[in-house]
C-alpha cells in the first residue's frame, strides 16, 4: 500500500533495465531503525492480525493506511458481494484489503513492487483462516505497473487499490495497467487519500476518465478520503 507523505524525498531502485526510478517517496530518517509491529483488525465478523514492517527498505509501503481501512469498512457497510468474485489488489502494502476479500470467500491475487511481496506473503500466511481459505489460499506476485501487467490476464470481477495514487509519474502506467486488468468489465475501487500536493483530484478528474467512466461512491470529508467507482469506456 504505497501511499505518499507530505515533504517526502523519493527512495530509488533499480529498475529491469538498470534505470533508476522512483517507488517509495520516504522522508528523510523515516524508519531508520527496522522494527516490526503487529495490528489487530476486525471486519465483516472476520478478525485480521497485520504485521507491519517499518523499515528503511519498505518506507511508507510497511504500514496500513486509513484508505484501506475505509475501503474494508466500505465494503462491510455495502455488504458488496466478494464471494467468488475474482480479484486483483493493486500496491496492496500490508494486503489487508485483498485478505478481506480471500477471506470471505473470493479468488485473490494480491500484488505490489518486488521489495513488498515479503510482508505481502507473512501477512498472508499469519490470517490463514482455521478451516483454510473458502476459495484458495490468496496468490502474492510482484507487479510493476507499465511493465508487466501483460503478464496478468484481464477477466477480472473486481481490481482493487488503497493510496495507490501518490506520485504524479506513475499516473499513467497505473491507467496503463488498470485498463488491461478491465478488458474485460472489471470494476475497479479506489480508495484514496486527496492530496492536491501529490495531484489526486488531477488523477480522478482528468487521467483516470480517458479511459473509465469514474464516479465518487464515499467521501470522508473530515479525513479527505473518497472511494472512486471506475469501469472501463466502451467509446475510447
Amino acid at each position: 500500500m504505497l501511499s505518499p507523505v507530505v515533504g517526502v524525498a523519493a527512495q530509488t531502485i533499480a529498475d529491469m533495465n538498470g534505470a533508476h526510478m522512483e517507488v517509495f517517496p520516504v522522508e528523510d530518517g523515516l524508519f531508520e531503525e527496522t522494527f516490526i509491529s503487529d495490528s489487530v483488525y476486525k471486519f465483516c465478523g472476520e478478525e485480521f492480525k497485520i504485521t507491519q514492517a517499518f523499515s528503511a527498505n519498505l518506507g511508507v509501503a510497511a504500514p496500513v493506511w486509513d484508505a484501506a481501512l475505509h475501503l474494508c469498512r466500505f465494503f462491510e457497510a455495502n455488504e458488496v458481494p466478494l464471494k467468488g468474485k475474482k480479484i486483483i489488489e493493486l500496491g496492496a502494502g500490508t494486503g489487508i484489503v485483498g485478505i478481506l476479500a480471500a477471506r470471505l470467500g473470493a479468488d485473490v491475487t494480491i500484488t505490489d513492487l518486488p521489495l513488498a511481496v515479503p510482508q505481502l506473503k507473512i501477512n498472508v500466511s499469519n490470517n490463514t483462516p482455521p478451516g483454510g481459505w473458502p476459495s484458495g489460499e490468496p496468490t502474492v506476485a510482484p507487479l510493476s505497473w507499465g511493465q508487466d501487467q501483460e503478464n496478468f490476464p484481464s477477466d477480472w470481477d473486481l481490481v482493487l487499490g488503497a493510496d495507490i495514487v501518490y506520485l504524479a509519474d506513475t499516473y499513467p502506467l497505473l491507467v496503463e495497467t488498470l485498463s488491461h486488468l478491465c478488458k474485460h468489465g472489471a470494476v475497479v475501487y479506489l480508495s484514496s487519500k486527496m492530496r492536491r500536493e501529490h495531484g489526486a483530484p488531477r488523477f480522478f478528474d482528468y487521467d483516470l476518465p480517458q479511459r473509465f467512466s469514474v464516479e465518487v461512491v464515499q467521501r470522508d470529508a473530515e479525513q479527505n478520503i473518497n472511494i472512486h467507482r471506475a469501469t472501463i469506456r466502451k467509446d475510447v
